[in-house]
């Protein structure tokens, strides 16, 4: 029995090129490459919307409106800006 299925995709000649030129470099698989890129993109996906859940579960518990929270997040950007080093 199969534990894997197989996807086709396309891709630019360029980025074909890239896949294999990495692929050689690491020493592995085009499907190794792309299972990696596949996870890490998921990942990444997974704790946006968690980011993303949190920030209107708190606004909602605060009662803030998305110009409050946007002029909130704005402040706080500013002042990490100000004093970096």
């Amino acid at each position: 029995m199969r534990t894997t299925d197989t996807v086709t995709i396309s891709l630019p000649a360029e980025l074909a090129t890239e896949v294999d030129r990495l692929a050689l470099q690491e020493g592995r698989t085009r499907s190794e490459l792309f299972r990696e890129a596949f996870r890490q993109y998921a990942d990444r996906r997974r704790r946006w919307n968690q980011l993303f859940a949190y920030g209107e579960a708190r606004a909602a518990a605060g009662h803030l409106t998305d110009e409050q929270l946007t002029s909130a997040v704005r402040g706080r950007r500013r002042s990490h800006r100000s004093t970096a080093p």
